[in-house]
């Protein structure tokens, strides 16, 4: 009896055969929660209850972690895509809402792998980011190629375009916090991305006085210290914050690494400076459309120009800072502050165009139109297209539902 109960217990424990997906699902938690950079190995291991030994034998290293967590991400799209557009005896008005309304459920349930995507990709190898790019691609293409089925008076550019505003759309869910019921949620997402992608781009950059007023609200500066927060800016959207250095900072605003602290005690405070400068920049262009809107649909075009030349400008540094832990928690506390009471003035007035939005619903909404112009500002093979922030500006009109 002893001896039988002693090769019991010897019997070697069998591995679950999806332990490389529940080690991705493990970091992908831990990469949402702290970040990328604060996150090792032996953390990822002691959370999913294995050793680091364990863990080596499914990843060479973190930075394959992040890649399988992302690819996989992306492969997914692309398979849910296939299967809602492969569906024959639907057509295709019906496979394109199959479609929206899967990604909506997507991205709420998996919000994650989006976040992964959105803030962390940067940390990939150049060899991950090439792939990510080619797999994006292909995504972006399959959405097109059905767009156009629909609306063929499009073109591929302009049909590209509208995708890309489309995915940024689900891609918000990564950007707030606010919770309302899935179901709701999900409804306020394809409502919203099937608006977009019936947009009628815009032929002409004409605007109005208050959007006028609200682009022209956007100013720049020479000094040596603006000149490091813009050069500060752009390498921290490049490369990200922790992979960013003063010396970098220096040499791209032309002096030495050792004269950027002569301006900024760290590098942590350069980044608070550029966000603050954003902050201030948005802050203008609100002011400036309170003294010239004369109603609340007037006021929000006006926002969406002050929007869309602000961010050309500047890197997504105000919703990226809860990735950077450097920032104390005061900082990182005043630039939360800061975007809720900025959203906060767009929903008021989104409320006041659409009543029957409620608080929450109208604050997802803008958040769904921030991300938009985040990301296609931002996009580079949508950057040289010649009337980019009149088109834009279009996009997000209809994104909050304003009338024509």
């Amino acid at each position: 009896m002893e001896t039988v109960n002693t090769a019991k217990s010897r019997r070697p424990t069998r591995r679950p055969r999806d332990r490389k997906a529940q080690l991705a699902a493990v970091a992908a938690e831990l990469f949402c929660a702290r970040g990328y950079h604060e996150v090792g190995i032996t953390d990822i291991a002691a959370a999913a209850g294995v050793t680091g030994p364990a863990l080596y034998r499914h990843f060479a290293d973190k930075q394959a972690i992040l890649a399988h967590v992302v690819l996989s991400g992306i492969d997914e799209l692309i398979a849910t895509t296939q299967r809602a557009l492969d569906d024959a005896d639907k057509p295709a008005p019906e496979q394109v809402d199959a479609l929206l309304a899967r990604l909506a459920t997507m991205s709420v349930d998996h919000r994650d792998v989006a976040s992964l995507w959105r803030w962390e990709r940067r940390n990939l190898s150049p060899e991950h980011q090439r792939e990510v790019r080619r797999r994006s691609s292909v995504l972006i293409g399959s959405w097109s190629a059905a767009l156009r089925t629909l609306r063929p008076e499009l073109d591929e550019r302009d049909a590209d375009l509208l995708c890309w505003a489309a995915l940024s759309v689900f891609g918000s869910t990564t950007v707030h916090s606010t919770r309302i019921a899935k179901r709701r949620y999900t409804k306020l997402l394809i409502a919203c991305a099937r608006a977009v992608l019936h947009t009628t781009l815009a032929t002409s950059p004409g605007l109005t006085a208050t959007q006028e007023a609200a682009r022209e609200s956007v100013f720049s500066r020479t000094t040596r210290k603006d000149e490091l927060i813009t050069a500060a800016s752009t390498l921290f959207q490049d490369r990200g914050f922790h992979d960013v250095s003063m010396e970098d900072i220096g040499s791209a605003a032309g002096i030495s690494g050792p004269s950027v602290y002569r301006h900024f005690p760290s590098k942590a405070a350069l980044f608070m400076a550029a966000a603050q400068r954003i902050a201030q920049q948005l802050e203008f262009g609100r002011l400036a459309v309170v003294r010239t809107a004369a109603s609340e649909h007037e006021a929000l075009r006006g926002l969406i120009a002050s929007y869309i030349e602000t961010m050309a400008g500047s890197a997504d540094l105000m919703t990226a800072s809860s990735q950077v832990s450097a920032l104390s928690e005061a900082d990182r506390a005043e630039l939360k502050r800061v975007q809720r009471d900025y959203v906060a003035e767009w929903t008021h007035l989104l409320r006041a165009v659409r009543p029957t939005l409620g608080v929450a619903e109208g604050r997802m909404v803008v958040h769904m139109t921030l991300t938009i112009a985040n990301d296609v500002v931002h996009t580079g093979r949508l950057a040289g297209r010649p009337n980019l922030h009149a088109e834009l500006g279009t996009i997000m009109a209809v994104a909050l539902g304003l009338p024509r």
